[in-house]
């Protein structure tokens, strides 16, 4: 069996990896709009040749789908025109907009929306890594709409990449990704516009940064790329939990301001709770 990777990044590219140490393929191909990514991904070793989209549909029973997810909104119903038997799996973080383009397409059922919630913050063929979805959550959305033997292919995927598994619908999922997802990238944005504002003014600002700082931002080292269509096809959910967001921290801010320590010490006390569910 052979199996395609369409966009040989940080997740296409840690899926390669792993199924390469698993031999769970023949062969690895690697589809990809930059021919530079290719040639990376080609000396990593992590793929076994490239080829168009068109050839790969062709030559391979799998097609891993780990691009942006307006192209992927966009490749789609024309990967699915083309394949007979084979099995598309969607890799991508937000599924409603998806979904509905292709929930009348003659070949639905040979599709299958799949969300590893696994990621760092790099990017690229070069941030590929070995055992990055160890342990982690793969999510399966709207599973009853894909044929039997088509689900069984992807779940053996994921079984090699060595991870838990759950079951959503479209809208529960994109809610979900972007309360513990999304948000944390957009926080993570605003955090690091604001201390480079304040750089201008106070160079030696990054001196003091330390892990807690490290930690809080390192995601705004994400690639735009990937998560401004993230925001953009997530858009209604987003600005919810980011209202809320701004909501809270204006408590914060007005705490503060206020000189109200105690209603300080009583939100963070709340915000405690968080370690009933993170370890």
């Amino acid at each position: 069996m052979n199996i395609a990777i369409v966009g040989v990044g940080l997740i296409g590219g840690s899926v390669a990896i792993r199924l390469k140490e698993t031999k769970f393929c023949d062969k690895i191909i690697g589809v990809d709009k930059s021919q530079k990514n290719l040639d990376k991904a080609m000396h990593i070793g992590f793929i076994d040749e490239t080829a168009s989209l068109e050839d790969a549909i062709k030559s391979c029973k799998v097609l891993v789908l780990t691009i942006p997810v307006d192209a992927i909104l966009h490749v789609v119903p024309q990967i699915l025109d083309l394949v007979t038997d084979q099995v598309v799996i969607d890799m991508g973080s937000t599924k409603t907009n998806i979904l509905n383009k292709i929930k009348d397409h003659p070949n639905r059922g040979r599709y299958v929306a799949a969300h590893p919630m696994a990621g760092t913050e790099y990017s690229g063929p070069e941030a590929a890594i070995a055992g990055l979805f160890k342990g982690k959550m793969m999510v399966y959305v709207e599973a009853f709409k894909t044929d039997e033997d088509a689900f069984e292919i992807a779940d053996a995927i994921t079984d090699q990449l060595e991870m838990r598994s759950c079951f959503m619908n479209a809208d529960e999922h994109d809610v979900h990704t972007a309360y513990v997802s999304h948000i944390s990238h957009l926080t993570s944005f605003a955090l690091a516009l604001t201390v480079l504002e304040k750089e201008k003014s106070q160079g030696r600002i990054f001196e003091l940064a330390g892990s807690g700082f490290e930690s809080t931002v390192r995601l705004a080292k994400s690639s735009p790329d990937m998560w401004t269509p993230i925001f953009k096809q997530n858009r209604e959910n987003v600005l919810e939990v980011l209202e809320e967001h701004i909501k809270q921290l204006q408590s914060l801010h007005d705490s503060i301001a206020t000189e109200d320590y105690d209603k300080l010490h009583k939100l963070i006390t709340r915000s405690n709770k968080i370690k009933r569910i993170i370890k």
